[in-house]
């Protein structure tokens, strides 16, 4: 059974930093694309970042470049997203997810197999 369990967020004041962690397990970690998806109340989920199999490309959305680092650690089937300057607007429940999909659709949640439960991150002005 493919379990992804994200962890780290929380209430943090504008200009602050967290570090999400997602752990997996029941597949082949480094098969896998991994995306990190945030949806706010009554929008739609939304792309942030996606990194390689073997972590040599990353790609993140306009809005977080710059503020945020998608890693991976294959060692420990564990994806990471540090969060920097955190901005009220980066309010939302943040997604990890595995692909086995081509890098190129990286963007699309579609494309996803594997989805975590969320972990809320909530910034304050």
């Amino acid at each position: 059974q493919v379990q992804l369990v994200e962890s780290g967020g929380g209430l943090v004041q504008a200009g602050g930093s967290l570090r999400l962690s997602c752990a997996a397990s029941g597949l082949t970690f480094s098969s896998y694309v991994m995306g990190w998806f945030r949806q706010a109340p009554g929008k739609e989920r939304e792309f942030v970042a996606a990194i390689s199999r073997v972590g040599g490309s990353t790609d993140y959305t306009d809005s977080v470049k710059g503020r945020f680092t998608i890693s991976r650690d294959n060692a420990k089937n564990t994806v990471y997203l540090q969060m920097n300057s955190l901005k009220p607007e980066d309010t939302a429940s943040y997604y990890c997810a595995a692909s086995a999909s081509a890098y190129s659709f990286r963007t699309r949640p579609h494309e996803y197999n594997y989805w975590g439960q969320g972990t809320q991150v909530t910034v304050s002005s």
